[in-house]
């Protein structure tokens, strides 16, 4: 437990070493503390524990790792001695330990990961008492990689209460608990080490609380909580290379996809209509604001709320309803969460002049096919959509492409030297019309393999470039 204090420590040391004395010897931290913070950790443990269940679930088709991931995946990240324990001596069709998840309402309601679910044909909840439960699945927004399942019990359940993370703050306690490698109920301690990340790459809309508790794969799900016991954040994603990353959705976006996945089976959400980018410096000195100061919009979809509004090409939309953009994420995030039918205004910066604009906003279409053929893209790390029709005619490209609108950092685009806005043209020599055909292209590569990509890099020069894409992981 030693590791855990040192904050407590310099705390209780009373000599300050910029008033010029020498510092006192640290005096130990009184054991009464000590023993506080100790009852409040296992005080924790004791009443969530219970909340905390482990998910199971029977693919539909495809064959996967104990906790989500492909053979490959899981073979490349975690070493043959894992791969032969996890999945290699696994029998075919058996329920495989996804990850985790916390019941959240007395009725049966739990939160989870869409990515511990996704594809399940059956889904097996088991409580800490070893009670067992088929689960039904509410609904998933793979948009934030959450899900919401519910079970039928004869008696009541235990509960975790639910907090509030826009009051979270750097340094604070955090608790991770889940089933990490199948070691059920698994409790690991930490700090928040930062709040709203975004660009980590696992999801559309990103808004992560980083903690460095402990999370490993089949912590997804779980719950991480601060030092009352509440929950404050979905167990998520962790950064493979490194130690001590890990992200967790705040738990105030996700009460507000459960409620609408409760209320109506899926997350309505507003849509501008247009395609955007970060403000590089270089995008900054051209279109005349500071780097990171707003966001630049590539296109606008025809027939939009934008396009009615009168945005254009060359934007950059700074502030949304007197708050200031800084970055992709925000907007998007902030747009998606105006109920359509609203009108918000925006500033936008026009030939180096403010101008206010009011939009209309819409309701976002659904994108559950392109979705469902992005899947073989998570290898890549790289996120694209479909490339408007009059900024494929503009472009002077009549064979179309699709316009690159996410790469996570380390991944295999980054790699490659993709970037938000690049239009790919071409995959392996043949013309490249719409993103599921992109994605299945991708999907059909092994591990190791690689594939030859064309595209054109707006911008003054508007640079066409071959680059080769390789599929990571051993062949």
């Amino acid at each position: 437990m030693r590791a855990l204090f040192p904050v407590l420590l310099v705390l209780v040391s009373a000599v300050p070493a910029w008033a010029g004395e020498r510092p006192a010897k640290r005096p130990p931290a009184p054991p009464a503390l000590l023993h506080a913070l100790e009852d409040a950790f296992t005080a924790i443990a004791d009443q969530v524990t219970p909340a905390v269940v482990n998910v199971g679930a029977v693919p539909k088709r495809t064959t996967a790792g104990p906790h989500g991931e492909s053979p490959e995946r899981f073979r490349e990240f975690f070493g043959e001695e894992f791969y032969e324990r996890y999945f290699k001596r696994r029998p075919p069709g058996e329920a495989r330990a996804s990850g985790s998840g916390v019941i959240v309402d007395p009725n049966g309601y739990i939160l989870t990961n869409n990515h511990v679910i996704e594809n399940a044909d059956e889904i097996m909840v088991r409580l800490s008492d070893s009670r067992k439960f088929p689960a039904r699945l509410i609904g998933h927004d793979p948009k934030t990689d959450l899900a919401v399942l519910k079970i039928e019990a004869a008696g009541p359940l235990p509960v975790a209460k639910l907090g509030d993370s826009d009051r979270l703050r750097v340094g604070q306690w955090a608790i991770a608990i889940g089933n990490p490698f199948g070691l059920d109920r698994t409790v690991t301690v930490g700090i928040i080490s930062a709040t709203a990340r975004t660009h980590v790459g696992v999801a559309t809309y990103e808004n992560f609380i980083q903690t460095d508790a402990s999370i490993n794969p089949g912590n997804s799900g779980g719950p991480l909580l601060g030092l009352d016991g509440r929950v404050i954040g979905i167990n998520t994603a962790i950064v493979a290379s490194g130690q001590g990353i890990g992200f967790s959705i705040p738990i105030n976006q996700a009460k507000e996809v459960m409620r609408q996945l409760i209320a109506q089976g899926r997350v309505v959400r507003g849509w501008l209509g247009v395609v955007i980018q970060d403000v590089t410096d270089e995008l900054a000195q051209t279109f005349g604001v500071r780097e990171r100061q707003g966001v630049l919009v590539a296109d606008v979809m025809r027939g939009g709320p934008a396009e009615a509004a009168g945005l254009r090409p060359g934007d950059v939309v700074v502030e949304l309803g007197g708050a200031s953009i800084r970055e992709v994420p925000e907007l998007q995030r902030r747009v998606a969460a105006v109920a359509p039918g609203q009108t918000v205004a925006l500033t936008i910066v026009r030939d180096r002049r403010r101008v206010p604009v009011a939009v209309r906003v819409g309701e976002m279409p659904a994108e559950e096919p392109a979705r469902a053929a992005a899947r073989g893209a998570e290898d890549f790390g790289l996120t694209v959509e479909a490339l408007p029709g009059a900024q494929a005619l503009r472009l002077e490209l009549p064979a179309g492409g699709v316009v690159v609108t996410g790469v996570a950092p380390g991944g295999a685009g980054e790699k490659a030297g993709l970037r938000r806005g690049d239009v790919i043209v071409e995959l392996d020599r043949r013309p490249v019309g719409d993103p599921p055909t992109f994605y299945r292209a991708l999907g059909a590569l092994r591990p190791g393999e690689s594939t030859l990509l064309y595209l054109h890099r707006p911008g003054g020069s508007g640079k066409n470039e071959y680059v080769v894409l390789e599929r990571g992981g051993r062949p």
